[in-house]
């Protein structure tokens, strides 16, 4: 009787056991289901790219990878009214390049201005009419034709293949601060900007979803009122988003972490190889281990455009020095401060990256590699209030 009593509660607790890994199994899935469907696959422009596959630049380095990440100024969608009338149309507020080194050495971003004079090839509009080829500032193409217009133009500018797109939308941006209880910046001063809707005092300030939105944007009363100081802002608040994410161990922390994801998600398009947690999950898990000293934020080289001082174009040979890193991914190194009598080649320090030696491909000797080029930027690493 008593060996009977104890088979029953073994069949029991075994049975309870699976019930509740079941539940968690079926919680996990409606999980799973749930930020999988959050994230809008871009077809349209994956259509578009197709059309132009021949044209656009091929892949030089296995696994390393180049994401552009553009942020929209549509008002269009829940939370985005607030902004401004929604006219219809929207353009790149923000539009960044980010590259991954194969092995994951490294994350370096590269902020493209927006008043950048460029060549935009002609596009495909949203009402099916095509654009003709223009020299125009760079969000025009954001504007016409959408992230394909963006991709194809930051190829055609850049000589770098784009493996996978990332738009997101102010809600969406303000949402994942407000998910990781918001990011800390060091204000030089206090902020009265009724514009962007901000008003903080100096010194150290968590800031929330919305805060961080206007502090990002505003141009006219932080800084010089340019564009240029603009993204060095926002790199910087990169950074510390960045750190704020490791230092509490969201991306180990199920509880932490779901949150971030659902809001990411929600206001996530992305090409459809990136639009499912799947292919999220294969970015994101490459990020996570890469220090952050090696994650790196820096404009592409730009100065006032010759025939009009509220456009920028390229300082060249420097930015060409930086889209053949990337290309060939080869490492470049950022610094507060880099000697104006220097050439990016010759200048700062290059970190872990240092000279070595390399096999030529053509004659099969060895020679001492280059020294990094370093320009002008800052790591997650930094802090901003030192």
């Amino acid at each position: 009787m008593v060996r009977r009593r104890r088979r029953r509660w073994v069949r029991y607790g075994v049975a309870g056991v699976g019930v509740v890994l079941l539940g968690v199994g079926v919680a996990g899935w409606v999980v799973y289901v749930k930020l999988d469907g959050n994230i809008t696959p871009d077809e349209a422009a994956a259509a578009e790219l197709a059309r132009y596959a021949k044209e656009r630049p091929t892949s030089l380095v296995k696994d390393a990878q180049n994401i552009l990440l553009i942020g929209s100024d549509s008002r269009s969608g829940d939370g985005n009214e607030k902004y401004g009338r929604d006219s219809g149309t929207e353009r790149s507020d923000t539009t960044i390049l980010l590259h991954l080194a194969a092995g994951r050495r490294s994350a370096t971003a590269v902020s493209l201005p927006r008043d950048l004079m460029v060549d935009v090839p002609g596009c495909r509009r949203a009402n099916g009419k095509r654009t003709e080829p223009m020299f125009a500032m760079f969000n025009y193409a954001f504007q016409t034709g959408g992230s394909a217009c963006t991709i194809r133009t930051v190829e055609k500018l850049t000589g770098v293949r784009i493996d996978h797109h990332v738009v997101v939308d102010f809600s969406g941006f303000k949402d994942v601060v407000d998910a990781v209880d918001g990011v800390e910046v060091c204000l030089k001063e206090a902020i009265s900007d009724k514009a962007a809707g901000l008003r903080l005092p100096a010194g150290k300030v968590t800031l929330d979803g919305e805060q961080a939105l206007g502090y990002v944007r505003a141009r006219k009363s932080l800084g010089n009122g340019s564009d240029t100081d603009r993204m060095d802002r926002q790199q910087r608040f990169l950074g510390a988003l960045v750190n704020k994410v490791q230092s509490n161990d969201v991306l180990l922390n199920p509880v932490k972490l779901y949150p971030v994801l659902d809001a990411a998600t929600s206001s996530l398009t992305t090409d459809p190889d990136l639009a499912s947690l799947r292919g999220l999950y294969e970015l994101v898990r490459g990020l996570r281990d890469i220090p952050t000293e090696h994650v790196q934020f820096l404009t592409v080289p730009r100065e006032s455009y010759v025939y009009n001082a509220n456009r920028d174009q390229l300082v060249e040979p420097e930015a060409e020095k930086l889209f053949e890193r990337l290309r060939t991914d080869m490492p470049v190194v950022v610094s507060k401060e880099v000697p104006t009598n220097a050439s990016p080649s010759e200048s700062g320090d290059h970190g872990p990256y240092r000279s070595g030696v390399v096999r030529s491909a053509a004659s099969g000797a060895f020679s001492p590699t280059p020294p990094a080029p370093t320009f002008r930027g800052n790591t997650a690493a930094e802090d901003s209030c030192r």
